[in-house]
Formats: C-alpha cells, sequence, structure tokens
C-alpha cells in the first residue's frame, strides 16, 4: 500500500497541492524521489534519513520510491523535506497513514531532526486554507502562515514535536499570528527647503499612482523627495496587506512572521540585472518590480540603468504584472507599482545649472537623456525639472505643509477613487482607469477638452499621453473636491506633462 502526504510547490505567488506518495517494495535497497524534483529535493532523502536516524528509526533494506504528483510539475525548495518524512513514516507504519494524509506539511529538516523555517509559508497556508487541511510548519514560519484564517496551523520544532504528536503523545499548539509591523519613523517633507512645485507633484502622484520623472542637477533634492514618498501614502489595505506579504514571504522579506501596513519602497541599484528588477533567475523568484507591489519602486540614475532592463518596465506598467518565462517555468507575479526615477540632466549632471554650465550642452544632454526611449517616457505622467536650491533658502524655516497633512489629503482623494470604483474591483486608482471608464469620469468641461486638444496638436501628444494627462487632471480634481474636470485640473496636469521632454 502507498503512503500519502500533502505539501505544496510555488506558481508565482500561487500554491499548487503536491501529493507526496512513498512506497516501500522488496528489491534492491535504495531510495529515490522522483516527479520532476531540483537538486534540492533530490537532497531530501540524505537529510530525511540522517534525521530518521537521529531518532534511532532505522530504514528497512528495502527499495523506497518517493513520487511527487503531479509528475510533470517542475519541484523546487528545500521545503519537501518534513512531507516526504511524514510519508515515508506513515509507509513505515509509524505515524497513521489516514491522519498524515488530511494535512499539508512544508519544512526542511537539519541532520538532527530540527526544523528549519522555509519561505512560502503564507502562500502554503493559503493553499490549505482552500484545501481545507491543516498545515504543519516549522515553529518559525507559524506566526506568518497563522494570518490565514480558515485553516489551523500547527508550528513544530522538530520532526520528534511532529511525530508525538500524530501518536498523541504531545499534541501541538496551534500557531498564533505574528504581530502587525509598525513601519519606521517615516521623513517629513517639511524636511525639504523649497521644491515646492516638486512637494505638489508628489503628492498628485500619491493620490493617484501616477508616475514621476524627476530631472535636476546633482544635490537638488530628488532623492531626498522620493524617500519622503512613503511618508504620504495610505496604509495597505487588508486586502492589499496580504497580497503583498504573499510576494515578500516567497522572498523570504518577512521579519518573524509580521505583516506590514506599510507600503513597500524599493529602491534598487542602477548595476541591478535584469532578473533583479523584473524577476526570474533560478526559481523565476519575484524582482523589484514584483517586491514594490501597491508600493513605491524608486530608480535613482534612471539612465545608467542597462536599456534592456528599462524597456522591460514598459510592459509591467501597463498591464500591473509580469510573465517570468523560463525552460522549466512560467510564472506570473503581480506589479501595480509607482515608479518614481530620478535622472540628471546630463553625464556630468549640470547642464540646466546656469552656475555651473555644462561645457558640451545641449549634445550632452540629448545623448545621456536619450537612453531613455520614448516609448518608456511616454509612461511617465508627471515630468519634473527640479532645479538647484539656494543656499540663502536653506536656512530658512521649513516651508509648505508636512506630510501629515500631505498624506491626510491623498488618503481622502483615495476614499473618493475607492468608492467611484465600487463596482469595478479591477480598478483601484485613477491610474488604472481607462476605456469608456475613463471617459466617465475624467471627461473635462469644455474649456478644459479645448486646452487638451490645443496641447495634443501642438505638441503631438500620443493617445497613451492623452489619456495619461487625463488620468492626472482627474486626480488634481480630486485632490480639489471637485465632481468635474475642470480647465484648472487639465492645465496642471499638462504643465506637468510637458516638463521636461514635451511629447
Amino acid at each position: 500500500m502507498v503512503a500519502r502526504a500533502h505539501t505544496v510547490a510555488f506558481e508565482g505567488i500561487e500554491a499548487r497541492l503536491v501529493e507526496v506518495q512513498c512506497a516501500v517494495t522488496p528489491g534492491l535497497p535504495g531510495f529515490a524521489i522522483v516527479g520532476l524534483p531540483d537538486k534540492a529535493v533530490s537532497e531530501a532523502r540524505e537529510r530525511v534519513r540522517a534525521a530518521l536516524n537521529a531518532m534511532a528509526i532505522a530504514l528497512p533494506s528495502k527499495r523506497i520510491t518517493v513520487n511527487l504528483a503531479p509528475a510533470d510539475m517542475p519541484k523546487e525548495g528545500s521545503h519537501f523535506d518534513l512531507p516526504v518524512a511524514l510519508a515515508l513514516l506513515a509507509e513505515l507504519e509509524i505515524l497513521p497513514r489516514d491522519t498524515i494524509e488530511g494535512t499539508v506539511a512544508i519544512g526542511e529538516l537539519s541532520l538532527d531532526g530540527t526544523l528549519v523555517p522555509v519561505i512560502g509559508a503564507l502562500p502554503a497556508a493559503m493553499a490549505a486554507a482552500e484545501a481545507d487541511r491543516t498545515l504543519i510548519c516549522p515553529r518559525a514560519c507559524g506566526p506568518e502562515a497563522a494570518w490565514v484564517a480558515g485553516t489551523q496551523v500547527l508550528g513544530a520544532g522538530s520532526l520528534t514535536e511532529v511525530v508525538r504528536h500524530f501518536t498523541g503523545q504531545s499534541v501541538l499548539p496551534p500557531a498564533r499570528a505574528g504581530e502587525v509591523s509598525q513601519p519606521a519613523g517615516t521623513r517629513d517633507l517639511r524636511d525639504v527647503k523649497g521644491q515646492e512645485r516638486a512637494k505638489r507633484a508628489l503628492e498628485i502622484a500619491a493620490a493617484g499612482r501616477h508616475h514621476v520623472l524627476m530631472t535636476g542637477s546633482p544635490g537638488s533634492g530628488k532623492s531626498m523627495l522620493a524617500a519622503r514618498m512613503p511618508g504620504i501614502l495610505p496604509p495597505l489595505s487588508p486586502a492589499e496587506a496580504l497580497e503583498t506579504s504573499m510576494i515578500h514571504s516567497l522572498a523570504g522579506l518577512l521579519d518573524q512572521g509580521g505583516i506590514s501596513r506599510a507600503r513597500p519602497f524599493r529602491e534598487p541599484h542602477h548595476t541591478a540585472s535584469m532578473a533583479a528588477i523584473v524577476g526570474g533567475g533560478r526559481g523565476a523568484k519575484p524582482g523589484e518590480v514584483s517586491l514594490a507591489h501597491n508600493g513605491v519602486l524608486f530608480m535613482d540614475e534612471f539612465p545608467e540603468f542597462p536599456r534592456a532592463v528599462l524597456e522591460t518596465l514598459r510592459q509591467p506598467i501597463e498591464t500591473g504584472e509580469v510573465v517570468v518565462a523560463r525552460a522549466n517555468a512560467h510564472v506570473r507575479y503581480p506589479c501595480r507599482f509607482l515608479l518614481m526615477a530620478a535622472a540628471n540632466p546630463c553625464k556630468c549632471g549640470y547642464m540646466t545649472d546656469p552656475a555651473r554650465a555644462c561645457a558640451r550642452a545641449p549634445t550632452c544632454g540629448e545623448d545621456y537623456m536619450g537612453r531613455i526611449s520614448g516609448p518608456l517616457m511616454d509612461r511617465f505622467d508627471l515630468r519634473l525639472d527640479v532645479p538647484p536650491v539656494a543656499y540663502t533658502d536653506l536656512d530658512l524655516p521649513p516651508s509648505g505643509d508636512g506630510s501629515a497633512t500631505v498624506a491626510a489629503r491623498v488618503a481622502a482623494a483615495r476614499a473618493v477613487q475607492a468608492t467611484r470604483f465600487a463596482a469595478h474591483p479591477e480598478v483601484r486608482v485613477n491610474a488604472e482607469a481607462e476605456g469608456a471608464l475613463l471617459e466617465a469620469i475624467a471627461t473635462p468641461d469644455a474649456e478644459g477638452r479645448a486646452l487638451l486638444q490645443r496641447v495634443a496638436e501642438r505638441f503631438g501628444l500620443s493617445a497613451r499621453g492623452y489619456h495619461r494627462v487625463l488620468r492626472v487632471a482627474r486626480t488634481i480634481a480630486d485632490l480639489d473636491g471637485s465632481e468635474t474636470v475642470r480647465l484648472p485640473h487639465v492645465a496642471e496636469a499638462v504643465g506637468y506633462r510637458l516638463a521636461p521632454g514635451a511629447s
């Protein structure tokens, strides 16, 4: 008879149930694992053998075969150790078969039988809840998995504790959900001296999730402004927090099972590879665009990123998801992020600074900014010139509203959008509205329409650019508390669209 246990295999953020079948049959002694295992899964047999030996359990001199079904699904990761051990112990009649079959197990075994934490406990708990099964995982993963309602999560410190639980000697207590992580102290917008137009643009971007490109000489405050974006964004909703945490769980970024309500802020270096940015590599892991899901992706020194990396951003920006295709993997990750990019106007950085004029202007700036293709540039809703701040302004007291005040206005605008799109669950913010829905919510008044038509003809706006201006105007109207998009809203949106690099 074949003993069965269950575990999961990860495809993107989804966890697919895998049946672990174990048979002990007469024949030459051996221990084989089949079903498209990777190297880590194949090595499970040695870790399981050593862990059982540490418990004084000797394997019989027979042929042991473990099959991971479905056999055509790639299996990756060390979390298969525990289910393989449970299926084997059930086949040896040490554990009850029927109880083992009603659970989902994940966990890596050390050679002494201790259970080591693994990634993906949160998606695994989701799969266990959908299958109406109990999840057994390493104790350190319990607080993370316990966030999922609808399933019992049991955390164990070793294989011995799991065996004692199933044999009724010592029942494992249910795991408790981890703490809601409190965001670290955010930086305040009042720390930024001057740059009032840039602060206004950040408020608009946060309210409607519009992409921003900031251009200015070194030291003008571009990075300083970007670092203050998390302080004005509203906290994640429970659904968004769970969705974002599932991605971070697969990347091993959840700290002690805590789920954060703060929106992610990712800032990869310009030397990052394509796999690091969009995902891929071994196991087709999520990249920075997915780790920034529901948050901010800040890319400083934007033109310095490899051209191929920049071009891969075009499709995720439009669709809100990225498809990582490999020879043995084809997975999708969500990536609805707010892209903030910062760039110097030229290679030396001083082309627009009258005090330190670039000797190679304008060729230097054209060559440098030319690294950003037209189609990618067209996807930025707000384009800002960030001029240098005068030394005399640095000694002035803080000006403008602080982050808390701006965050309150952003939250109010987001609440308006949540009500507006209640009947359209696939749309959350103005930046995602398109087609007939965009026309219904963002068609400006007669004066605003006339201005937009003149701008489109004069500067040759693309259809994408035209619609992005409408979305920004709708967000500005929301911040203004206006039900309709009027001429001032369109004028302000156009002003951000045409600087720098009108298109």
